[in-house]
């Protein structure tokens, strides 16, 4: 009987598991040189965000996805702003970059975000309790042009 047991407990072992799946597609090493003629420049444009954050948690968007940073595809979300100039790690200036992409549809890239971020702890100057942090930031935004002629006379003058 306990062999019995022993055997069917394996089988189910054997039988019963986890299977994860990952597919990856290796990016190819390509390099493109773009010059200023490339891109069509917008005016210095602004947006804010502000964040509340209670013991360490977001509440306002702890089940909302929203954001601005890079990937690819049609919509804007926190994975798919281009930004030249520097790495975004607060989360509030990436909301604060999704505002500015939001507000301005239509361009491709953020060249060189500026920042101005007010931090307030109103509880004994201790954020672990209460945390609002507000940006503000301003950059300038670019379309790439879509003739591609400048690229092309570029490497001709080379």
């Amino acid at each position: 009987m306990k062999k019995v047991l022993f055997l069917a407990a394996v089988a189910a072992a054997f039988t019963t598991s986890c299977t994860s799946v990952n597919r990856t597609m290796r990016e190819p090493n390509t390099h493109v040189e773009l010059v200023k003629s490339d891109f069509t420049y917008s005016d210095q444009v602004s947006a804010e965000a502000s964040s509340t954050k209670i013991l360490g948690i977001d509440f306002e968007r702890i089940l909302k996805a929203e954001g601005g940073s890079t990937q690819g595809g049609g919509n804007v979300n926190i994975a798919s702003i281009p930004v030249i100039g520097n790495m975004v790690a607060d989360r509030t200036a990436n909301y604060a970059l999704y505002n500015l992409m939001v507000a301005n549809p239509g361009y491709d890239v953020v060249f060189y975000p500026q920042y101005e971020t007010k931090v307030v702890k109103p509880i004994l100057g201790i954020g672990l309790l209460t945390k609002i942090t507000k940006v503000k930031t301003t950059a300038r935004l670019a379309r790439i042009n879509a003739n591609g002629s400048s690229v092309s006379t570029a490497k001709a003058q080379k």
